[in-house]
Order: structure tokens, then C-alpha cells, then sequence
């Protein structure tokens, strides 16, 4: 069984899962919170070069261990060292469940999981909240119509819910994405970057800023 890292540090995992090896990245915080609380960060498309080293979901991580969580990111099948291959976000649902239970196990059977995605990465995030109930969802830029086919919209996750998305976004439909959000009762809580495209250059301290007060807010 694998051991927590120390406060604020971060180790390499291998993970068996179910279509093989599981590369990921666990970062523990500098001060843990007392329910030992962890998030499970999702990264882009991996067709389109979409990783675990994603600065926006390295942020992410980042700013879930601020907050006090562990922070979980790890390579879809078929990326780095993830074995298996691109299952069009079925598998990829399916390995998010896994490793919240893989988490469990070591942090304890109670401890509640935050879902944390990014493009693709959110889509999936949002699918794996029907089963894993989660206690808060971040959702950065989700794509509802392109990447996923003819997929139907996840059901809206059981928690709060803080959706980000660059008005400008140059490659998930800004106002489609606000479409299928407002669609959804009651809506999630929406912070729209006015003059930022996909992959939020120059933005992510800004990110980081809105995504860690509604963390501590919603999980106290």
C-alpha cells in the first residue's frame, strides 16, 4: 500500500487499474485538512496532446493543496506511462472512480473527493460525479458538444459546482458551454474571464484565485 507523502511534496505513483498501469502524481499539502480531503484532477484531451503536466491542471492541483486537499493527477490511458488505450471518456470515467476508491484507501474511507478537470478533462470529471457524489466540483472551460460526439449531458454533480470559462475561447464554444449550464437547475456558479482563450495564458494566478475561496468556502 502506498504511503501519503510528506506535507507538502509530491510523489510518482504507478497504479494498477483496470486497462493497465495508472502514471499519476499524488501532492500532499503543507497543512493537511482535519477530514483528509482530496482532489482528482483531470487533464485535457489526450488525443490533442492533453496531459497531466497541463499547466492549467497543474494549477489546479496547486491550488487544491492551498486549500488543504491532496491533490491526485494522473495521465489518462494511452498517455506517458498510462497504459490502455483512448476510450472516448468511458474508460476515463471509469479510472476516476477507481482512484477516488484507491485514495480512500489510504486516506481514509470518509474523506471526501473534490472533481477537478480541465477541458476534456471536465467533461469527464462531471460524468464520474453521478457515482462518486462528490463534495465540490470544479469545472474549467467543459466541453458538452465537441470531443464527446453524441454523448448525452452528465447529470448535474450533487455539490457546489464553479464553472470558469475565457469568453474568447478559442476552442470550446464559450456560449454553447453557457447554453447547456443554464440548462441544468439549479445552475452551477459561473465566472466568465472576459478576453481569455483556452488555455489561459497569462491567467492562471487569477485562477487559482477564484478556485481556492470557493474550495475553503464550500468545505468547511
Amino acid at each position: 500500500m502506498s504511503e501519503s507523502p510528506a506535507p507538502g511534496t509530491t510523489v510518482e505513483q504507478m497504479i494498477p487499474g483496470s486497462a493497465g498501469l495508472i502514471e499519476a502524481l499524488w501532492s500532499a499539502p503543507r497543512e493537511p485538512r482535519g477530514d483528509a480531503g482530496f482532489a482528482i484532477v483531470c487533464h485535457p484531451h489526450p488525443l490533442f496532446g492533453g496531459a497531466m503536466s497541463n499547466k492549467v491542471a497543474y494549477s489546479l492541483a496547486a491550488t487544491a493543496q492551498k486549500a488543504g486537499l491532496h491533490a491526485l493527477r494522473f495521465n489518462f490511458r494511452g498517455v506517458g506511462r498510462s497504459e490502455g488505450g483512448h476510450d472516448e471518456g468511458r474508460g476515463e470515467t471509469e479510472d476516476v472512480a477507481f482512484l477516488a476508491a484507491w485514495m480512500r484507501e489510504r486516506l481514509g474511507a470518509g474523506a471526501p473527493v473534490v472533481l477537478m478537470g480541465f477541458s476534456f478533462g471536465a467533461w469527464v470529471s462531471v460524468r464520474a460525479a453521478a457515482q462518486l457524489k462528490p463534495a465540490v466540483q470544479v469545472s474549467i472551460a467543459p466541453p458538452f458538444g465537441k470531443y464527446v460526439g453524441d454523448a448525452a449531458v452528465p447529470p448535474r454533480p450533487p455539490c457546489p459546482w464553479l464553472v470558469i470559462h475565457g469568453t474568447d475561447d478559442e476552442v470550446v464554444d464559450y456560449n454553447q458551454t453557457r447554453a447547456v449550464l443554464d440548462a441544468y437547475s439549479p445552475p452551477p456558479e459561473l465566472v466568465s474571464l472576459d478576453g481569455t482563450g483556452h488555455f489561459f495564458h497569462g491567467r492562471l494566478g487569477e485562477l487559482g484565485a477564484i478556485v481556492q475561496p470557493f474550495l475553503e468556502k464550500h468545505l468547511d
